[in-house]
């Protein structure tokens, strides 16, 4: 899942950047409200983090910016002003959740699940497919009961293919939803995890990542290679 975090502390940018890219997010940093509104038009998020007191423009400004724009990914506003006012004019600016600092990263990633579970398409918290059980609140991948050793990233692209049963995803999709803005993408890095996927899901047993020549790729318990 990708993430926009919109916040001028850059020490707090880094650390919450690094927090949750261990929790499975691919996650890009604007240092400034002008910076935010540019990465929400140039990529898909599933959800942004937006500081309020920020330089150029404030975390209101580019919540109504985005808003206008047509953007319904869910909006969670950080900040140092818990007055009721504030927390008003945040939410009227089509934010979708308000949390002040100094906050515990353990709620943040609290409030980060609750408002994806009301996003347009419910999230459950296990995905079966076939004998693949994907966890997605303990991030963990099982296989015929079996826990399935996966690194952060191996794990993030099961995931979404998980979430995306069924469906082929291309490229550009996987991109822009597992891959952060640091992602090279004429690297041959989603075929690297692909294959590390395959090995460690399917090895020695009935394959359930399959590829659709010119498409992209499928998970399911029956695909065309």
């Amino acid at each position: 899942m990708r993430l926009l975090l919109a916040e001028d502390d850059v020490y707090l940018s880094a650390m919450l950047a690094k927090g949750l890219r261990e929790h499975a997010y691919a996650v890009d940093v604007a240092a400034d409200g002008e910076a935010a509104v540019y990465q929400a038009a140039v990529n898909d998020y599933d959800l942004v983090i937006l500081d309020v007191l920020m330089p150029k423009r404030d975390g209101f400004d580019v919540c109504r910016d985005l808003r206008r724009r047509g953007m319904t990914a869910p909006v969670l506003m950080l900040t140092a002003k818990d007055e009721v006012a504030d927390r008003i004019e945040g939410l009227d600016a089509g934010a979708d959740d308000y949390l002040a600092k100094p906050f515990d990263f353990a709620e943040l990633l609290a409030r980060l699940r609750a408002l994806l579970r009301r996003t347009r398409d419910v999230r459950p918290e296990q995905i079966t497919i076939g004998d693949l059980v994907v966890d997605t609140q303990g991030q963990v991948a099982r296989r015929g009961g079996r826990i399935i050793p996966l690194t952060t990233k191996e794990y993030t692209l099961l995931e979404y293919l998980a979430r995306n049963a069924g469906r082929v995803v291309g490229r550009a999709d996987i991109c822009a939803h597992v891959w952060d803005d640091n992602h090279d993408p004429f690297s041959n890095a989603i075929e690297v995890y692909i294959n590390r996927l395959r090995r460690k899901v399917d090895g020695g047993r009935p394959p359930l990542i399959h590829t659709r020549r010119g498409a992209g790729y499928i998970l399911s318990p029956v695909g065309d290679e």
